[in-house]
């Protein structure tokens, strides 16, 4: 059977350049229209369409779907051209002032060949999400477009915390202190939501990152950037040990690792070994970071959870280890 065609010359993917400036998107305003795409896995239900669409409203937001957003193909939201298409409509729509992935899953990938990176980045805007997402996030970085956020996607659940942290970042140009939340606990010390100091130090860097497998996944590829100098921040979910293990392995022996400014590791949902192991995830995680000589904590609010952290991706940023934390340098938008 014969490979697809891949897109024109003109907005054909080139190799990654090193991490440089990124532009930065305006800021999104009370009656902005947002597009909404799915370039990964479908939904579910039609009726979460309705949900997400009146979540968006919520925001004081005005949604509009992608052309092909109701197409299905398996699992996937459409066949691979026809979710790029809509990558490539939402991007060039001047009506479009950001763009909302409303779910992951598995998929935005396959369509990195189909985009139109020209387009992309003649027009920046943010496009907010996560999980999968993180390949669209990272190929974005790779091929010289805007700074986007790591944050919920459209059909999240926008708990009080997770709207906050977006309207921060997207709508009031803020630059906060990343810290995680007190647990109401009855205990002596905080037990919950703790940060997990891996080595010790401050750093400034870029922040760049995502889901780890997705991430591990793209290494080779021209949708990787350079993380020479980046806070390299990571997240997972329904991983055994082993398997962050061998990842992390991965991007080691590959040179992602080599040159990185610090290291956040988000939570890691259900990652753990049902048979057991003898490595836990905070020692396979001293392993791989506490070598590299950086600053590095684990355990940071962002990631498969009900409320998260909105992350500028591109943007400078200053790691503290030792308080586990990550504060904003500078605002993600123009």
């Amino acid at each position: 059977m014969a490979s697809p065609a891949l897109p024109a010359l003109s907005g054909a993917a080139a190799a990654a350049p090193s991490v440089g400036k990124r532009i930065k998107p305006p800021r999104i305003k009370a009656g902005d229209t947002i597009g909404l795409i799915e370039p990964a896995s479908a939904s579910d239900d039609p009726f979460d369409l309705v949900l997400v669409e009146e979540a968006i409203r919520a925001m004081g937001l005005v949604p509009k779907r992608a052309p092909n957003l109701l197409k299905r193909y398996g699992y996937l939201a459409g066949q691979d051209k026809e979710r790029a298409a809509d990558i490539n409509a939402m991007f060039a729509d001047k009506d479009v002032k950001a763009i909302f992935a409303v779910r992951g899953g598995w998929g935005a990938a396959r369509a990195l060949p189909f985009v139109d990176w020209d387009v992309v980045r003649a027009n920046p805007k943010f496009l907010i999400g996560y999980s999968d997402i993180t390949a669209l996030h990272m190929a974005i970085a790779a091929q010289g477009g805007a700074v986007t956020l790591h944050g919920p996607n459209a059909s999240s659940a926008w708990g009080k915390a997770s709207v906050e942290s977006f309207r921060g970042i997207a709508f009031d140009a803020a630059t906060p202190l990343f810290e995680n939340p007190k647990a109401n606990e009855d205990r002596l010390v905080q037990r919950r939501w703790r940060t997990i100091k891996i080595r010790g130090g401050k750093a400034q860097g870029q922040l760049l990152g995502g889901n780890l497998t997705v991430l591990t996944a793209l290494a080779g590829t021209p949708y990787l950037p350079d993380f020479t100098g980046a806070i390299l921040f990571l997240e997972d979910i329904d991983e055994a040990e082993y398997r962050i293990d061998r990842m992390l392995t991965q991007l080691g022996q590959a040179g992602v690792l080599k040159g990185l400014a610090g290291v956040v590791f988000g939570q890691c949902t259900n990652c753990r070994n049902a048979e057991g192991s003898s490595f836990t995830l905070n020692s396979i995680l001293r392993q791989h970071f506490e070598s590299l000589g950086i600053p590095a904590f684990e355990g940071a609010w962002f990631g498969h959870i009900s409320d998260q952290f909105t992350i500028p991706q591109g943007v400078l940023a200053e790691i503290d280890a030792d308080a586990g934390t990550l504060r904003l340098l500078e605002p993600a938008v123009a």
